[in-house]
């Protein structure tokens, strides 16, 4: 079957960066890649918007899928506040372990993670 990786988390942004974080996800065909596994709930709450993400998929796919979340951590700050796109990540793979993908500062930042996750794995 393949090597397997599970990939869950979620982004923090404002309005305009999650109406630019939903045309990154949209490029994609949600019937030809793991990108239905992108949630936008349908409400969002005060100040900040979050986005969703979770799947489990082929080794092959996570460049494809760091590829576009790298994208969204480059979309620029748009409010007075200077924020930028920041979330978290866990990665785990079936041969390497997990690792903890940080979205901040424009880029994707991409360490092991702490034993304290571990239990996500068990």
């Amino acid at each position: 079957m393949g090597v397997l990786v599970r990939i869950r988390g979620w982004l923090e942004c404002d309005d305009r960066q999650l109406a630019q974080v939903r045309e990154v996800v949209e490029q994609d065909d949600p019937d030809r890649t793991y990108s239905g596994g992108w949630a936008f709930p349908p409400r969002q709450y005060n100040f900040a918007n979050w986005v969703f993400f979770g799947a489990e998929m082929r080794a092959q796919s996570v460049d494809w899928f760091l590829e576009r979340l790298r994208r969204v951590a480059r979309i620029p700050a748009s409010d007075e506040d200077e924020d930028l796109i920041r979330g978290l990540f866990f990665v785990s793979h079936d041969v390497d372990g997990m690792s903890e993908w940080q979205v901040r500062d424009g880029t994707v930042v991409i360490q092991a993670a702490s034993e304290v996750y571990q239990f996500l794995d068990e």
